[in-house]
């Protein structure tokens, strides 16, 4: 992403969120000063993309203990249940929890936070290089909801790959999903490619199967918020559509994630906890609404896309292609 736009920005004492709500047509920050604005902030979706989550919550932690250190255990419960499919909050978290273990003390926290930080930019560069080589020349893509540096430390997973082929001159074309009912692809993926320059166009979800019967697509390529031991992956609403889609007009499927994505104690899909969100998000659109008035929804914000349907999982590590459980252990052990 050019220019100096940060999408999260430890600014002491405070933590400075960018309101990804209102973007693009607005740029606007959220000055949090506790855990529980933080965590206000995520289950809001001010700030969402699984890397980012993680980060937020890591610098929540830091704000929680330093007005004061009795409340860690509290503002660990409050962060950690404000998005629950995301398994980089827990990490994140759990990380933190094993430094306050050995020395607790606000300053330890904060560099803990900083290094994930500085941490998920590196390991985004790295899931970028090795997926851009999964990609031939002149390569056409689908990518679903946003990945990019507005959702991670910088860079990107997903987006960040396609952010490197295109540096690498791989890339031809880039078709992005609007990624309904809150429009990350339409609002923030549309502005990132847009920003650089990169050939892109806006798609309905519902098309992306049309699009495959009229273009020649190589690759689909998806974050994750969570992935089990087993390789299924939870993503946002919609990516396991696009994946059965892929799998029956020969259209390849990627995942890009860091390695803390990984749950390996999640056996498979089945046991990943799937978030559902109020009808509202459904009914209406800015407070307007769009169905009738009491009408009800059923609002998952993630799937799961079974492993036997993901040709390759990136991450900072390396590739995992086939995916198996035996290729995933090996890779991160």
């Amino acid at each position: 992403m050019s220019g100096a736009v940060l999408p999260i920005v430890w600014a002491d004492p405070v933590l400075r969120l960018l309101d990804q709500r209102v973007l693009p047509h607005e740029l606007s920050y959220l000055d949090c000063q506790s855990a529980e604005d933080v965590a206000s902030a995520i289950h809001g979706m001010a700030v969402r993309g699984a890397p980012a989550i993680g980060i937020a919550a890591a610098y929540g932690l830091v704000l929680a203990v330093r007005r004061d250190p009795q409340t860690f255990d509290h503002a660990f419960r409050v962060l950690a249940d404000s998005r629950p499919t995301a398994v980089n909050l827990r990490w994140a978290l759990e990380r933190l929890r094993e430094v306050w273990r050995r020395r607790p003390d606000a300053d330890s926290l904060l560099a803990e936070a900083i290094a994930i930080h500085e941490e998920d930019l590196a390991q985004n560069l790295k899931i970028g290089a090795y997926g851009a080589e999964l990609l031939g020349q002149g390569a056409k893509v689908v990518t679903h909801c946003n990945t990019g540096a507005l959702a991670t430390g910088g860079h990107g997973t997903a987006l960040g790959v396609i952010r490197s082929a295109w540096s690498a001159g791989h890339l031809a074309q880039v078709y992005n999903t609007e990624t309904r009912p809150w429009l990350q692809g339409a609002r923030l993926t549309a502005w990132e490619l847009h920003e650089e320059g990169i050939p892109a166009k806006l798609v309905a979800d519902g098309a992306v199967a049309h699009l495959m019967t009229r273009e020649k697509i190589d690759w689909v390529i998806v974050g994750a918020d969570r992935i089990a031991a087993n390789g299924d992956t939870a993503n946002k609403i919609g990516t396991y559509a696009l994946a059965v889609a892929a799998r029956r007009h020969g259209v390849k499927f990627m995942v890009a994630a860091p390695s803390g994505t990984f749950d390996l104690s999640c056996p498979s899909g089945q046991a990943i906890p799937i978030e559902e969100r109020t009808p509202r998000e459904l009914t209406e659109f800015r407070g307007e609404p769009v169905a009738p008035l009491g009408y009800d929804a059923f609002n998952p914000v993630f799937d799961v896309t079974p492993a036997d349907l993901i040709d390759a999982i990136v991450c900072e590590r390396g590739v995992i292609s086939p995916v198996s459980e035996e290729a995933i252990r090996k890779l991160l052990s």
